[in-house]
């Protein structure tokens, strides 16, 4: 019963951010993100939704498969030169922020590290890194700051990206490109960087 009351949860929530993210499509764009909602709130509430399909599909997906994957579906890094691969979580995460982006400009989002394997995940800005060493340092916490890029301010929200499952830490302790190797379950291994336009 709990496992549908929070499945329900989840739905109404994702539902609620979609129609959020569509009202601001088409058209004129809005100077806020949508009429009337502070960007704090707009950026935790499309971390809640990133964050639990992220861990879903981490733990019920590639969890359930483990490093070796079964007979039919194999999670890997290079997932599309398998025949039965799957992509990994942060990649399933980098394809929803392409998909994302090709559908408004009212936000953006992107998995970085201060260890990343992959060298598209490493900040690229001052306040990014700022960010990702603030969420390091403060564990549980998020960190919220403005940036100036071009022409348009940005306010830009990090969030933690901790490893939920066994499968995360052995993949990045493991992985030949990784510049850390002694995650632990529970540690911050990055963060979701999500940016509005103010």
């Amino acid at each position: 019963m709990r496992h549908v009351m929070k499945r329900k949860a989840t739905t109404l929530m994702a539902t609620a951010i979609s129609a959020l993210i569509l009202s601001g499509c088409g058209g004129e764009q809005a100077a806020t993100p949508v009429s009337g909602i502070e960007p704090k709130v707009y950026t935790d509430s499309l971390f809640a939704v990133m964050n639990a399909d992220r861990t879903n599909y981490t733990k019920l997906i590639i969890g359930r498969l483990g490093p070796a994957g079964a007979d039919s579906i194999k999670p890997h890094e290079y997932w599309e030169d398998l025949e039965n691969g799957a992509p990994l979580p942060a990649q399933m995460f980098r394809y929803g922020a392409e998909s994302v982006s090709e559908m408004t400009s009212e936000f953006s989002y992107s998995l970085q590290s201060l260890w990343p394997i992959n060298g598209q995940n490493e900040p690229k800005t001052g306040l990014e890194k700022e960010g990702l060493q603030y969420i390091v340092d403060n564990p549980g916490e998020n960190f919220y700051g403005e940036e100036k890029l071009g022409d348009v301010t940005y306010y830009t929200a990090v969030y933690p990206d901790v490893a939920v499952a066994a499968p995360c830490v052995a993949c990045h302790n493991n992985h030949k490109d990784s510049p850390k190797t002694d995650f632990e379950l529970g540690d911050v291994m990055g963060g979701v960087v999500i940016r509005v336009p103010m």
